[in-house]
C-alpha cells in the first residue's frame, strides 16, 4: 500500500496473492513479449512463463545494457520459452545460441536503451504486443518515454515501510505535471487492481 515493491534486501515473494499472480500470467499469455531489466532478472531469476493459466509462452526480452546478467539464469539456461538477450551497443553480442538470441542497441547519454528503439526492434521481429513487467526502473523509463498504453497496478494490503519503489520517474516540482490518467479499479482477491490508460490507441 506504500508503493514498495520489495524490502531494502530485494526480497519480494510474495507481495500480492494467488489471484493477482494469476492475472499477471494471464497478461503474458495475452502478449507477444514480456521485458524486465537486467537487475530484475538477475534479482528474482524469473522464468517469465504462463503457467497458471492456459496459453502460449511469450518471447522473454531481457534488456542488458552493461552485459552483467549472470550466466546461470534461468531464461538463459531453460528452452521452455524463447529469450532475447539485448545489449548495449559497445558490447560484442555473443553468438546466439539454442534458444537464446543476442542483439544489440545503442545506448543514450545515460547509459540505458530508448525504450521506443526496444518497442520498434520487437515490431521488426514480429512481436508488437508487449508486456513490460519489471523492475520498477525500467516501467518507469518506459512510462517516460511514453512507450506506454496501459499501466496494471497491483495493491496488495501490506504495509513494507521501506524498501524499492514501483516507480522511480523524474522529479516534479507541483501536481500540476502529475499524470492523472483514466483509470478502472477491480478486486483481485485481497489486492486491487488499478487499470490505467496511460495513451488513447483508439484513435
Amino acid at each position: 500500500m506504500d508503493g514498495r515493491i520489495a524490502t531494502e534486501s530485494g526480497h519480494s515473494h510474495y507481495i500480492n496473492g494467488h489471484e493477482s499472480l494469476v492475472h499477471l500470467h494471464r497478461l503474458r499469455a495475452l502478449v507477444d513479449a514480456v521485458v524486465v531489466g537486467a537487475g530484475t532478472a538477475s534479482a528474482d531469476n524469473p522464468q517469465l512463463t504462463v503457467r497458471h493459466v492456459s496459453g502460449t509462452n511469450p518471447m522473454r526480452v531481457v534488456l542488458d545494457p552493461r552485459g552483467r546478467i549472470p550466466s546461470d539464469l534461468a531464461l538463459l539456461n531453460t528452452n521452455n520459452a524463447p529469450t532475447l538477450h539485448i545489449m548495449g551497443s559497445e558490447l560484442q553480442a555473443t553468438a546466439s545460441v539454442a534458444h537464446v538470441e543476442r542483439c544489440v542497441l545503442p545506448l543514450n547519454a545515460s547509459g540505458q536503451f530508448n525504450p521506443k528503439d526496444v518497442v520498434t526492434l520487437l515490431a521488426k521481429k514480429g512481436l508488437p504486443r508487449v508486456l513490460i513487467e519489471g523492475g520498477g526502473i525500467t516501467v518507469s523509463q518506459f512510462i517516460e518515454a511514453g512507450a506506454v498504453d496501459r499501466l496494471h497496478l497491483l495493491v496488495a494490503p501490506l504495509l513494507i515501510g521501506s524498501g524499492r519503489p514501483g516507480l522511480q520517474m523524474t522529479p516534479i516540482e507541483t501536481l500540476e505535471s502529475a499524470l492523472r490518467p483514466p483509470m478502472r479499479t477491480f478486486r483481485c482477491g485481497d489486492d486491487t487492481l488499478f487499470d490505467l490508460r496511460l495513451r488513447d490507441t483508439t484513435a
